[in-house]
């Protein structure tokens, strides 16, 4: 039995953390209301951005030497899988959510004796991930958002996919993060970014079809437009994952709390037991030894 120095001692322990993790929660819970804005108002613009793009690649699509970002090299024998996650931990299993599903879907790849290289962002996922395809991991990226997210970190990251497939790494990229839902729901997402994924319709010419006039013509502009989205849907993925980590981090820091009330009843009523029979042994032995003399 545990004396009552030990059970002060660790009621002591778990009532410091429970400040931690209630801190932590108030500054997750600060940080979310941001996130979830700039996750949502980037939403539309992205999702206009791939519309347009769908009809603009409906001109020039089976076109010979069309840009890469839309049509890729032509060849599905390497492919580039970016994996998303946070630099921190205490945000419950939303990076293992990721690499859960990245795994799964490497495997996949490689059992259709495809070649796969792995572009994380954000340590927690190179960290999980590089036990088991750490030679695969051919570029890592963290730090993303420090001191506070920004479109450059998209173009960044869009740049360094842009110049891969210039060098002939990889014939087709596909971006795997969480998207956030709500405060406590992420859903995992698989998007991919080249070549340019377009809407069924769009891709078969059926359905309704606007008609647009470009100066100075499609090509020409889809030349300065694909990278832009590029760096756009990056920007949105990223946003969609920040705003999810914080949610997460709420809900686990929010769950870790009440986890460590319980545990401070529970060792209260303990040591208030142990008190109490501490007190009662005590009481016997002086009537024990008063009766004796």
């Amino acid at each position: 039995m545990a004396s009552l120095k030990d059970l002060r001692v660790r009621i002591k322990s778990v009532r410091n953390t429970r400040k931690i993790t209630s801190a932590m929660k108030m500054v997750a819970a600060s940080k979310l209301k941001r996130a979830q804005d700039q996750a949502e108002a980037a939403r539309p613009y992205a999702e206009r951005m791939e519309r347009m793009l769908a009809s603009l690649a409906a001109g020039v699509a089976g076109i010979p030497g069309g840009p890469k970002l839309l049509a890729g090299t032509g060849e599905d024998k390497v492919h580039l899988v970016v994996v998303m996650t946070s630099d921190r931990g205490l945000c419950g299993a939303f990076n293992s959510s990721v690499v859960r599903g990245a795994r799964v879907f490497i495997r996949s790849l490689l059992e259709q004796g495809k070649t796969v290289n792995i572009f994380t962002v954000g340590r927690k996922g190179r960290d999980q991930l590089k036990g088991e395809f750490g030679r695969l991991i051919v570029k890592s990226v963290d730090g993303i958002g420090k001191p506070r997210l920004t479109f450059q970190n998209g173009v960044t990251i869009a740049s360094e996919i842009t110049r891969m497939l210039e060098a002939g790494e990889f014939d087709v990229c596909t971006l795997i993060y969480n998207r956030f839902k709500s405060a406590i729901s992420q859903v995992l997402t698989t998007q991919q970014l080249v070549p340019l994924a377009l809407p069924a319709a769009a891709a078969t010419g059926t359905g309704p079809q606007a008609t647009y006039e470009f100066e100075p013509d499609d090509a020409a502009i889809l030349d300065e437009i694909l990278p832009l989205n590029l760096a756009v849907q990056t920007y949105r993925a990223l946003l969609e994952s920040f705003a999810g980590e914080q949610g997460a981090r709420m809900a686990a820091m929010d769950n870790a709390t009440r986890n460590a009330g319980d545990m401070i009843n529970r060792l209260t009523l303990n040591y208030n037991r142990t008190r109490q029979a501490v007190i009662t042994k005590e009481m016997i032995e002086i009537v024990s030894g008063a009766e004796a003399i």
